[in-house]
C-alpha cells in the first residue's frame, strides 16, 4: 500500500467532502453538519464541538481512505469512476446504516422511539437523514462521489 499517497489523498478528499457538505448546509439543502454531530458526541459546547468534530471527521476520512486503498489495491486498478463507485457505496451505507446508529451512539441525540430529555436534545437524522432536509441524501451522495473520485483518480497503487 502506498501509505503516503493514501494519507495525502484521503486528507484532500475529506476536505472536499466536508466543504461540499458545508456548502449544502449553507445554501439550505441540508441542516446536517457532520463535524457538529460528531463533535457533540464529545462536548455539549457547540462552538468547541465544531472544532473537535472537524478534527475527528478529517481523521475518520483518512481512515476510510485506507479502506478505499485496500479495495483499490486488491482490484489492482484505480480510476475516478471506480473511486466514485466506492463513494456511492459509502454514501448509501452512511445514509442507511450510519444514520440509523447515530441515536444509539450519540449521548445527546434523541432516538426515533423516545422524545427529548434534559440530556438528549439533538434531533435524530432518521432514514436517509431526511429529518435534516429532503435534499440531505443528494448532498451526502454528491459529497461521497467526489470523495471517492478524488481517491480513485489520484491514489497510485504500490509498486
Amino acid at each position: 500500500m502506498n501509505l503516503p499517497g493514501v494519507l495525502l489523498w484521503g486528507f484532500a478528499a475529506t476536505i472536499v467532502l466536508t466543504t461540499t457538505m458545508a456548502i449544502g448546509q449553507g445554501v439550505g439543502y441540508t441542516r446536517m453538519s457532520m463535524p457538529f454531530l460528531v463533535g457533540t458526541m464529545f462536548t455539549p459546547a457547540r462552538d468547541r464541538a465544531m472544532v473537535i468534530g472537524f478534527c475527528v471527521h478529517v481523521a475518520n476520512g483518512m481512515i476510510f481512505a485506507l479502506f478505499y486503498a485496500v479495495l483499490l489495491e486488491s482490484l489492482h486498478r484505480t480510476g475516478w469512476w471506480l473511486g466514485a463507485g466506492l463513494g456511492l457505496v459509502h454514501a448509501v451505507f452512511v445514509l442507511t446504516v450510519g444514520m440509523a446508529l447515530m441515536p444509539g451512539l450519540h449521548p445527546q441525540m434523541v432516538s426515533e422511539y423516545f422524545g427529548p430529555t434534559v440530556n438528549r436534545v439533538l434531533q435524530p437524522p432518521g432514514f436517509l437523514a431526511l429529518n435534516y432536509g429532503r435534499r440531505t441524501p443528494f448532498v451526502t451522495i454528491v459529497a461521497h462521489l467526489l470523495y471517492g473520485a478524488i481517491i480513485g483518480a489520484f491514489y497510485h497503487l504500490a509498486s
